[in-house]
């Protein structure tokens, strides 16, 4: 059993966010028995009978009878996952699993009916590059999001804050200055998400 925390995650998990798209991890039971994996070796929060590379952003997901799941883009197939069986990662390919995040909490047991609620909620790419457009996008005027937040809230690793100066110098004027270094002066107001996954 799992306790799911609405707007956070799962309780307990290190990836329990509110300002996260990456709540939590949905792998295919489908894609253990085709591999061979070892129990976990996604490391993924829930297993699921589905194949969840035909899951798409948008959709809500109701798991038993409390938990309402809301998917957010294709976990890609990471250098992690060959730290447990070289090659691990080339071989998954786009079977690693969807992220989403809690839309309603409530306990999740093993066995629960998992029922396609339907494309719901606005849909994020499972380019990162687009997932940070959609993020600065969001920045509210007069304000600016610290590079460190516009990774975590794009679902990104921190190590991509290198290459933000170069794409917002790719996307043009528009978005200069919607992104700072953290040790950037703070000529405006730091924006942290809020808002962004209502």
């Amino acid at each position: 059993m799992a306790l799911a925390l609405a707007g956070t995650g799962l309780a307990g998990d290190r990836h329990a966010d509110p300002h996260s798209p990456r709540q939590l991890l949905l792998a295919g039971a489908g894609i253990y028995d085709s591999l061979a994996l070892a129990p976990h070796a996604l490391r993924e929060n829930l297993l699921v009978d589905l194949d969840t590379s035909l899951l798409t952003s948008g959709t809500v997901l109701q798991v038993g009878p409390e938990v309402t799941l809301r998917l957010m883009f294709q976990c890609e197939a990471c250098g992690q996952l060959d730290l447990q069986r070289p090659g691990l990662a080339a071989r998954v390919r786009t079977h690693r699993g969807m992220l989403a995040r809690v839309l309603s909490g409530g306990t999740v047991r093993p066995g629960d009916a998992i029922e396609d609620l339907g494309r719901r909620m606005p849909a994020w790419s499972d380019d990162w590059r687009e997932r940070v457009v959609q993020v600065l996008d969001a920045v509210p005027d007069g304000m600016a999001v610290a590079y460190r937040d516009l990774a975590r809230l794009a679902g990104i690793q921190s190590s991509y804050c290198r290459a933000f100066p170069r794409l917002l110098a790719k996307l043009g004027p528009v978005y200069a200055g919607r992104a700072v270094a953290a040790s950037a002066a703070p000529s405006l107001p730091r924006w942290a998400g809020t808002g962004l996954f209502i």
